[in-house]
């Protein structure tokens, strides 16, 4: 399995669209309010859904010239001219200010008038409609748009010829803007754009239309995310992606909630209406394009929407709370109303998925007591508190805890695995046939600096068969690539809980900003590795960043290694020759002064091994590793004769050999290295394990482990400035040179010597 990263710069599958396309809408909207955009698939309509929490609130049901919101091999063309192009559409609302109100729906454009100076232009649809206030035909004809509450002689006619955006205004009834107050209940408002056509010789545009055939890793989708997306453009992006079969769709913390009038999650009501339009529709649309969808819930909530009661509270009172901006909280497993809530909130969406067709499938995902970044563990809400033995010494670090601290912790655990089972039975109750899913994120769970922490938040009421199926992340230790603790810490948490392999999804990811994007490379070999070590579903967290940053996965028909942990079979001899190569520009100027620029910073080896075969028996034996390397496709070790050791070049290695670096009290990770003098750097990738001697300030050490490519994993970080030291042999990775080998059985028997010609694999 491959990938890359998909630029708008590279040539891609073209087709035509029809500008306005219905799924091609989004929503945006102050926060306190909600809303969604679901286009009918088959049908040229759309609906918005909105609810308004305060009188200024205004959604925007907006349509995008630069189409940015999904992967680059799916965008519209970025036509900014609006010429020669009509809009018309059927409009039915209702719960909103009507056409003709003075507040009424207005469409709003932003661009550049003729001169370059950004605009923004005002357009009431009154004027351009035909019927009542609540259903009329409206028609916008861009080459003769004027702005203005009216149109007269003094209207400006709007410079449609450098468009960026265009949004309709949703406001309430007795709207005013700028106003705060709150109204007394949420308000819920919808409309229905219907018959949408858009004529003229302007209403066509490329898109980009690529089609990525079907490969084996399945996708997470992510609502908070995602709201602003109609869920049929979701749903086509992920399947042109090649994602097939399961997706796991996090319904988030942020936007399912319903309000009430104060602004917080409301006990009695759960999903706002506009969650439900977008889940209904994603849950039908997926159904008809064949996937099955696990709801994924946690036990989280944007923390200005939760209840104060609700939330895990430190030793001293303050809230948990995430380092998102804006942060969420963790809710409580102790606060049955809590609990409550989030039952509910799994009985509607599992509900949802049930009546478009889906089968029953519910993800707990990442249930824990928080550990805030002074390491104290917030387990002393009020109702959790209540629970803990008289004289108990509250956990002000997790780090250092005493015997009855620990006892403590083992019932924290009770009380959480006792609240997922809750919400489980609860589903359970309306679906006997729920396949239920835990998942756990090990790096905040199995901490080597906290090790007790683990009987509160991986606790044993887990064990199986508590769930059907054991999801696993590790996203932190796959990015800064900590391979041994991430596989360490997949085998300690099976082990723990009891779950075969075959029970268990593995979920890799994630990215978190763009300028990050070459952590895609550790994610998808994470991935690859999971999925090869026999996990029955391997995911990839999540489909907002794939899009972002045009992540592309394919599957060959067959896969083929980039480097296989074997030595090339036949011992080099004095006859081979060696070569070390360095990229260097040289330049001369008129009067003969030469400017030197080094491109490499470490040599490349050539290697010539054809002299050292020495019988018929090595020939051929050379004839069959070279098809098994299938040619130059698969890289080996070879040991360089002239060069294989950190003392000198061929001397025995001790643990003091070569500087690795300094420690700063956070650095564990430190790639094997070798100095030649004071010019060349030179990365080893291949060391022999069993030769390998590491000390740490002077002192041989056992505390390690060998990660891939050469890089030693400390257990635990040295202090600032001590010195990390290591001894080893090593191999160079080589591949052969040339896809084909050409040799001469009856000039190799006369004693000729041929030319095996091998090339070193820079592996970083």
């Amino acid at each position: 399995m491959r990938h890359w990263l998909t630029r708008d710069d590279r040539r891609l599958r073209r087709d035509v669209i029809k500008r306005f396309e219905p799924s091609h809408w989004t929503v945006d909207f102050p926060r306190g309010s909600m809303a969604c955009v679901v286009s009918h698939p088959g049908e040229t309509r759309l609906t918005a859904t909105a609810t308004f929490g305060r009188k200024g609130d205004l959604v925007g049901l907006i349509f995008t010239t630069i189409d940015e919101a999904v992967h680059v091999a799916h965008r519209r063309h970025a036509i900014t001219n609006y010429s020669r192009c009509t809009l018309r559409f059927r409009w039915r609302s209702i719960g909103l200010a009507q056409l003709d109100a003075v507040n009424g729906p207005s469409l709003t454009i932003e661009g550049r008038d003729e001169a370059g100076n950004e605009r923004i232009w005002y357009v009431r649809l009154w004027n351009y409609a035909t019927g009542s206030g609540s259903d009329a035909t409206v028609e916008l004809p861009f080459d003769r748009l004027m702005a203005g509450f009216q149109i007269d002689e003094n209207s400006e006619r709007i410079h449609v010829g450098d468009i960026s955006r265009m949004f309709i205004s949703l406001v309430p009834p007795g709207f005013v803007d700028g106003s705060q107050e709150r109204f007394s209940d949420i308000t819920e408002a919808e409309v229905d754009l219907s018959e949408i056509e858009c004529l003229g010789s302007g209403s066509v545009i490329p898109i980009n239309d690529a089609f990525v055939p079907e490969h084996k890793l399945r996708i997470c989708t992510a609502y908070d995310d995602s709201y602003h997306l109609t869920p049929e453009r979701v749903i086509d992006s992920l399947e042109r992606l090649g994602y097939r079969g399961l997706l796991d769709h996090y319904v988030g913390m942020s936007h399912y909630p319903a309000l009430d009038g104060a602004g917080l999650a409301d006990p009695t009501k759960t999903l706002c209406l506009p969650a439900r339009r977008w889940h209904e529709s994603f849950a039908a649309v997926a159904q008809s394009r064949g996937y099955d969808v696990i709801w994924s819930l946690s036990m989280e909530l944007l923390e200005e929407l939760c209840p104060e009661a609700w939330k895990q509270r430190a030793w001293n009172g303050a809230p948990a709370r995430t380092g998102w901006v804006p942060p969420s909280t963790l809710l409580s497993p102790a606060v049955d109303e809590a609990i409550g809530y989030l039952s509910r909130a799994a009985c509607d969406f599992v509900e949802i998925g049930v009546q478009a067709g889906l089968a029953p499938k519910l993800q707990i995902g990442e249930p824990w007591w928080w550990v805030t970044s002074a390491h104290a563990i917030c387990i002393y809400d009020e109702a959790s508190a209540a629970r803990w033995p008289v004289g108990h010494v509250p956990i002000e670090d997790v780090r250092t805890v005493s015997a009855e601290q620990i006892h403590v912790l083992d019932r924290a655990g009770a009380l959480l695995s006792s609240a997922t089972a809750s919400i489980v039975a609860a589903v359970k109750q309306n679906t006997p046939l729920l396949q239920s899913h835990i998942l756990i994120y090990l790096p905040s769970l199995l901490r080597s600096d906290a090790p007790e922490v683990v009987r509160a938040n991986v606790p044993v009421g887990w064990c199986a068969p508590a769930f059907d199926v054991l999801q696993l992340e590790d996203y932190d230790w796959v990015t800064e690539g900590l391979t041994t603790s991430r596989l360490n810490a997949l085998e300690v948490a099976r082990a723990r809980l009891g779950y075969a392999l075959e029970d268990c999804h593995y979920l890799a990811g994630f990215v978190t900003a763009p300028e990050h994007a070459s952590d895609w490379n550790e994610i998808m070999a994470a991935a690859i590795a999971a999925s090869d070590a026999g996990f029955r579903e391997v995911f990839l967290w999540a489909l907002p960043q794939v899009l972002r940053d045009g992540l592309t996965v394919f599957q060959g028909e067959q896969e083929v290694q980039a480097f296989r942990d074997v030595a090339f079979p036949i011992e080099l001899g004095l006859n081979a020759t060696v070569e070390p190569c360095f990229s260097t520009t040289i330049a001369t100027s008129p009067g003969g002064v030469e400017y030197r620029n080094a491109d490499w910073q470490q040599a490349r080896l050539r290697f010539d091994v054809g002299p050292c075969l020495r019988s018929n028996d090595e020939l051929r034996t050379l004839i069959a590793f070279f098809r098994e390397m299938r040619g130059n496709a698969i890289a080996f070790r070879l040991r360089d004769c002239t060069d294989f050791s950190s003392s000198g070049m061929i001397g025995v290695p001790s643990a003091t050999d070569v500087l690795l670096g300094t420690g700063d009290g956070v650095r564990r990770r430190f790639p094997l290295i070798k100095h030649y003098g004071e010019g060349e750097e030179r990365r080893i990738t291949r060391p022999v394990a069993e030769s390998l001697e590491i000390s740490v300030g002077g002192l041989p050490t056992d505390a390690w482990s060998l990660a891939n490519k050469g890089v030693v994993e400390l257990a635990e970080a040295p202090a600032a400035d001590v010195e990390v030291r290591a001894g080893f042999y090593f191999d160079v990775p080589v591949r052969f040179e040339e896809p084909s080998l050409r040799i001469s059985h009856k000039t190799h028997l006369a004693g000729e010597l041929i030319s095996v010609p091998l090339l070193e694999v820079r592996e970083g």
